[in-house]
């Protein structure tokens, strides 16, 4: 018999009296276009106990035990020099993603190649390396006459004694001193006390450093660098889709979403299982630092391509989860009146919409303004949140044909204080016609590397779908080759239009019209995704019809 879900997971898609097989669920996201929470699952008995909780569902092919078989089976061959950098589990698509450099050994990447559709291989540009560089968030330590690293999260033990949680990779020697100044000037306190208070292996990427110099205090703020502190009110386990931000000494206060969790995370010099990925940017000085979502500690800063520039890609940071390590060690986190930063974003001005369809449409908006940062815009309907976007665009779907609608939206930032309400905008949706059979969505979307675009249509025809579904992209991009081209059925399960791979690029043809065949319904969500799987080329997805 399959163990149990955990019980956190449990909690969170299912009524206390349901149970289901861990097997069945492969994980749960958070979906950019709605931002709405979605568990993919395998068979449909964990699918309909999920649909009774209340939660939104997406049945994929492959179960977690086939997926975590798959991920062992990678991690005992790419360990090492080989150009494998992470591997783990894609709750979105059901796959293992192997992320590699393009130096990477050909024969272990062949072999990896080989475990088929459920593996999913990514060249990247640079491998991730872990970056070294009152007692606050994202503030600098120096380990001895190290190079610096930047303080994690202030925590107490069952005792009331003093530390703070940064990078294993930063506190490896045992009994070290640890400064708050460089050149080993004001002491705060000893990292690794006994040499048991740091991993910088397998197990994670975590260390506690002991605060036991007089004066220094363990502050819940977090260092914002220039904007009003953000205080911790308490933590949180990492999800993918989740907006995020952390402070870190050279690259300040950076955001970005979590794009994977529980990722292996291959350094050259050591392999660390259970990791995050962010595209949010990071630089050497960081390590150690802490990330947030909104006002709750998710993670301890380890490492990245330790560049800003460009940014944005699916792995530009890696986080250490600080539950993991609050629990190691038995201590509880630092956390204060989250009245730190009170100051409200500025009002999101020129409120409007750029597009209709008979059951979407696309709004726009000028950037608000903040004294620390804005991390997102919530679009309202009324009193709800009919979409949320980190940017200044967003399309809201699953709207009447022919029918008015009226929205506002508002800015939040990072410590959850919220703007207050744009000018209202009233759009009317298309006309729809009942017979018809074609539905699209005229919004752009940018393709970017290592970035998936993601757009949504929703059909009112009746009945089972066509045999086969026509979909008809209209794109511009340098590289075709580089591009994974998704259908999403009103189901959620995932039919391929066009696969990456290829070793000479040539531009994607303009308008392309794919066919595929499914076993769907013709009602409902439709979705297009297409994956950029490699460096230097990018372009746009113009707009893109569905046949049912």
């Amino acid at each position: 018999m399959k163990a149990l879900i955990p019980a956190v997971l449990l909690s969170l898609v299912f009524p206390a009296s349901a149970s289901a097989e861990a097997g069945d669920v492969v994980g749960k996201w958070i979906d950019p276009s709605d931002g709405q929470l979605v568990v993919s699952v395998y068979g449909e008995g964990a699918a309909e106990q999920v649909r009774q909780s209340g939660s939104r569902v997406q049945v994929v092919s492959r179960g977690r035990a086939e997926l975590d078989g798959i991920v062992r089976r990678v991690g005992s061959i790419a360990a090492g020099p080989t150009g494998v950098t992470s591997w783990g589990i894609d709750p979105v698509s059901a796959q293992v993603v192997v992320r590699t450099v393009a130096a990477a050994d050909a024969d272990l990447v062949a072999r990896i190649r080989g475990f088929g559709e459920a593996v999913r291989v990514v060249v990247d540009a640079a491998a991730p390396v872990q970056q070294a560089g009152e007692v606050r968030t994202g503030s600098p330590w120096w380990p001895g006459s190290e190079t610096y690293c930047s303080v994690g999260f202030g925590a107490t033990d069952s005792g009331g004694g003093k530390h703070f949680l940064t990078a294993g990779h930063c506190t490896n020697d045992a009994n070290q001193a640890a400064y708050g100044q460089i050149s080993q000037q004001n002491r705060v306190g000893t990292s690794n006390v006994g040499g048991s208070r740091s991993v910088n292996a397998r197990e994670g990427d975590m260390g506690v450093v002991a605060v036991t110099e007089a004066g220094w205090a363990l502050s819940p703020s977090v260092n914002t660098w220039g904007g009003g502190a953000v205080t911790v009110a308490g933590f949180v386990e990492p999800v993918v889709g989740q907006s995020t931000c952390h402070s870190g000494n050279t690259s300040k206060w950076q955001c970005g979403r979590v794009t994977a969790v529980n990722q292996t995370i291959n350094y050259g010099s050591v392999v660390v299982e259970g990791l995050a990925t962010t595209t949010a940017c990071s630089k050497g000085g960081d390590s150690g630092g802490g990330w947030l979502v909104g006002d709750k500690a998710v993670g301890l800063h380890s490492g990245g391509q330790s560049s800003c520039e460009p940014g944005g890609a699916d792995n530009q940071s890696i986080f250490q989860p600080v539950g993991e390590a609050l629990k190691k060690w038995g201590l509880t986190l630092v956390t204060g009146d989250p009245g730190g930063d009170t100051e409200a974003p500025s009002v999101p001005g020129n409120l409007r919409a750029t597009g209709v369809t008979s059951s979407s449409v696309a709004l726009g908006w000028d950037a608000a303004t903040d004294n620390v940062g804005v991390t997102g815009y919530d679009v309202y309907r009324g009193e709800e949140v009919v979409a949320s976007s980190e940017g200044t665009s967003v399309s809201v779907a699953g709207l009447a044909a022919d029918t008015e609608y009226s929205f506002v939206v508002r800015a939040r930032d990072a410590a959850g204080n919220r703007s207050g309400a744009s000018a209202v905008v009233t759009a009317r949706t298309a006309k729809g016609d009942t017979g018809a059979r074609t539905f699209s969505n005229g919004k752009a979307f940018a393709i970017r590397d290592f970035a998936v675009a993601v757009s949504p249509v929703r059909s009112t025809a009746s009945g089972s779908a066509a045999a086969p579904v026509t979909v008809v992209v209209d794109a511009v991009h340098t590289c075709q080759e580089d591009l994974n081209i998704t259908l999403v059925g009103p189901s959620g399960r995932y039919y391929s239009l066009q696969r990456a791979g290829g070793f000479e690029c040539h531009a994607f043809p303009g308008t392309r019209t794919f066919t595929v065949r499914t076993s769907e319904q013709a009602g409902g969500n439709w979705t297009l995704r297409i994956g950029d799987n490699g460096p230097g080329d990018v372009g746009t997805l113009n707009s893109w019809s569905v046949t049912v």
